[in-house]
C-alpha cells in the first residue's frame, strides 16, 4: 500500500510541477515541516451556480402605471433610479401646469429631504437607500392636457424594495489519511491547516471558516481499515469596510476577490505536491487523499431578505427584502410565509 501511495504522490507531483505559482513557498514549507501532508492536485467541481449578479434593469428612469403598482428595486446604501410621476403615455406628452406630490410609508415627502428628493420635474430619487425605506410610495399628479381643458388628476403607486447581493461563498471538502481518531495530532493538524489557509486569503479581505471536521474508520478493499479526516470549510468575502484593507477599485468586487482566494487555495494544495514529490519515503502519517478536494459555489440571502423569481421576475438573482406577510430568520434563500408579519425585512415571525 505504501509503495502504491508513494507512486501516486510522484505522479501527482509530475502533473503539478509545471503549473507554476506566485504563492509563497515559505507558507507551504512551514506547513509541511510541521505535518508533511501529501496533497495531489486533483480538484472535483460540483454544481457551480452563476456568479454574475446584476439587476435586470436597463433604464435609469422608471415610469408608473394607472392599472397596477410598479415594482422598483434599489440596492441598499446606493442611489436609486429616477421614479417618474407619469405613465409611459404621459411621458412624451405636453402637460400644462403640472403639480406633483409624493407620499411614502412615513407620510408626505418634501423636496428638502436629505435622503428622498423630488426633482423639479416631479421625479423621486433616493441618495442613500436603506432597507427601512422600503414600502409603498404614491405620487399624485395634477395637470391640464391643454389650456382650455379642466384639471386632471392621476394617482400612481410604486412598491420600492431594498435588495442586497447574496451572501455567496465557496465551500470546499477534502479527506486526509489520519492518525488514530482519538489522537490530538489530528486536532493540531487541523488548526495548522486552517491557519495557513486563513493567511493565504487575508489580503483579499476573505476569511476561512471550518464548517465540519470528523474522523471516521473507512474500510478499503485491499488495505483494511484506515482512519480518515473529513474536512469541510468555506471561503467567504468580508465586508470591505471590515476587512484588513480599505475598499479600492481593484478589491471592491467580492466575486472577483473570492475567485482569487479560490485560486490561492488550489495552488496551495498543488505546491504541497511539488514539495512532497522531492521528499524521500515513507509517507507521513497524515496526508491528503487524492481526488477528494471538491468545491461548490453557494448563494445565501441575509436575514430579512430572500429570492423569489415569481414575485420579482425583474430581479431574479437579487436578495430582495421580505414583504409584509413573510420573513427570513437566517441565511436561507427564500422568505417564509408569516401572516402576522406586518413589516418589510422581518427576521422573525411575531
Amino acid at each position: 500500500m505504501e509503495a502504491s501511495a508513494a507512486g501516486r504522490a510522484r505522479r501527482g507531483w509530475r502533473r503539478a510541477r509545471d503549473a507554476g505559482s506566485s504563492l509563497s513557498r515559505a507558507a507551504v514549507l512551514l506547513f509541511l515541516s510541521a505535518f508533511l501532508v501529501r496533497a495531489p492536485p486533483s480538484v472535483g467541481y460540483l454544481v457551480r451556480l452563476p456568479r454574475a449578479f446584476r439587476l435586470t434593469q436597463d433604464a435609469v428612469k422608471i415610469v408608473g402605471s394607472s392599472s397596477f403598482p410598479v415594482k422598483v428595486y434599489v440596492m441598499v446604501r446606493q442611489r436609486s433610479p429616477h421614479v417618474l410621476c407619469v405613465t409611459q403615455r404621459l411621458r412624451n406628452a405636453e402637460l400644462i401646469d403640472p403639480a406633483f406630490q409624493w407620499q411614502g410609508p412615513k407620510g408626505k415627502i418634501v423636496s428638502e429631504n436629505s435622503t428622498a428628493q423630488i426633482t423639479s420635474t416631479g421625479s423621486l430619487v433616493f441618495q442613500n437607500f436603506e432597507e427601512s425605506m422600503s414600502g409603498v410610495y404614491t405620487c399624485f399628479l395634477e395637470y391640464k392636457p391643454s389650456v382650455e381643458e379642466v384639471v386632471k388628476n392621476l394617482q400612481l403607486k410604486y412598491i420600492i424594495y431594498a435588495y442586497r447581493e447574496p451572501h455567496y461563498y465557496y465551500q470546499f471538502t477534502a479527506r486526509y489519511h489520519a492518525a488514530p481518531c482519538n489522537s490530538i495530532y489530528n486536532i493540531s493538524f487541523e488548526k495548522k491547516l486552517l491557519q495557513i489557509l486563513s493567511k493565504l486569503v487575508l489580503d483579499l479581505s476573505c476569511e476561512i471558516s471550518l464548517l465540519k471536521s470528523e474522523c471516521h474508520h473507512v474500510k478499503m478493499q485491499r488495505a483494511g481499515l484506515q482512519n480518515e479526516l473529513f474536512f469541510t470549510f468555506s471561503v467567504s468575502s468580508l465586508d470591505t469596510e471590515k476587512g484588513p484593507k480599505p475598499c479600492t477599485e481593484h478589491n471592491c468586487d467580492s466575486s472577483n476577490r473570492l475567485s482569487k482566494a479560490k485560486n490561492l487555495i488550489e495552488r496551495f494544495f498543488n505546491q504541497q505536491v511539488e514539495v512532497l514529490g522531492r521528499r524521500a519515503e515513507p509517507l507521513p502519517e497524515i496526508y491528503y487523499i487524492e481526488g477528494t478536494l471538491q468545491m461548490v459555489w453557494i448563494n445565501r440571502c441575509f436575514p430579512g431578505y430572500g429570492m423569489n423569481i415569481l414575485q420579482h421576475p425583474k430581479c431574479p438573482e437579487c436578495c430582495v427584502i421580505c414583504s409584509p406577510g413573510s420573513y427570513n430568520p437566517r441565511d436561507g434563500i427564500h422568505c417564509l410565509q408569516c401572516n402576522s408579519s406586518m413589516v418589510y425585512g422581518a427576521k422573525a415571525c411575531l
